[in-house]
């Protein structure tokens, strides 16, 4: 069973601890989501999308200097998941390749390729963002932030950093489908593109 576990969450289906409330109101500490591995496979990566990726190289140094017992200890938390990873993160697509991303408008809100980006999923007294940025997204990599702006670490905190923020589509482990755990708060995960009122692509 542990065997046909392991299969089960390295190609279908796997579970995240959340963190951080970097992604509040959707996702809050202590949350356990399921992580579908083959949603953009079928479909691909848009924006709007909530996704769980590998930040080792991007988000997070490559070596952080600990031993192999620490990291041993924290794999098995984290593949249980009791703990959370300190190098994988959940972030919401911004910008996909091709994209002109810039904060801001005059009215505050993010301008896509010239458009203002309506986004209903961000933490209610947060602003889009407080930081300035101006970034076109290259080939194969992702512009991600957080719904709670105000007190998420994402591709803003790193334009000064190798890759300036930027994070390899490749780098993409999945897409969060459902609350687990908590009980009180199980609840299926739609994409943006999903939902009703969801925010428009501007091209």
């Amino acid at each position: 069973m542990v065997v046909l576990g392991a299969v089960i969450r390295a190609f279908w289906v796997d579970v995240y601890y959340i963190p951080s409330d970097s992604m509040d109101p959707l996702l809050k500490t202590g949350d356990r989501v399921l992580v579908s591995r083959t949603d953009f496979t079928a479909s691909p990566i848009q924006r709007g999308d909530v996704v769980v990726f590998d930040g080792k190289g991007s988000f997070d140094p490559l070596d952080d200097g600990r031993g192999p017992l620490v990291h041993a200890v924290k794999f098995v938390g984290e593949w249980l998941g009791i703990t959370g990873s300190d190098t994988v993160y959940v972030k919401r697509v911004i910008g996909v390749p091709g994209d002109h991303v810039k904060c801001c408008a005059a009215d505050g809100n993010l301008l896509v390729n010239g458009a203002e980006l309506h986004e209903p999923y961000v933490f209610p007294t947060d602003a889009p963002s407080e930081e300035r940025f101006d970034v076109v997204v290259p080939e194969g990599k992702l512009w991600l932030m957080g719904d709670h702006r105000s007190v998420s670490k994402d591709s803003r905190a790193l334009l000064g950093a190798p890759g300036g923020g930027l994070v390899l589509s490749s780098k993409v482990i999945g897409r969060p489908f459902y609350i687990l755990w908590p009980l009180n708060r199980a609840t299926d995960l739609p994409r943006v593109s999903e939902t009703p009122g969801a925010a428009k692509d501007p091209h």
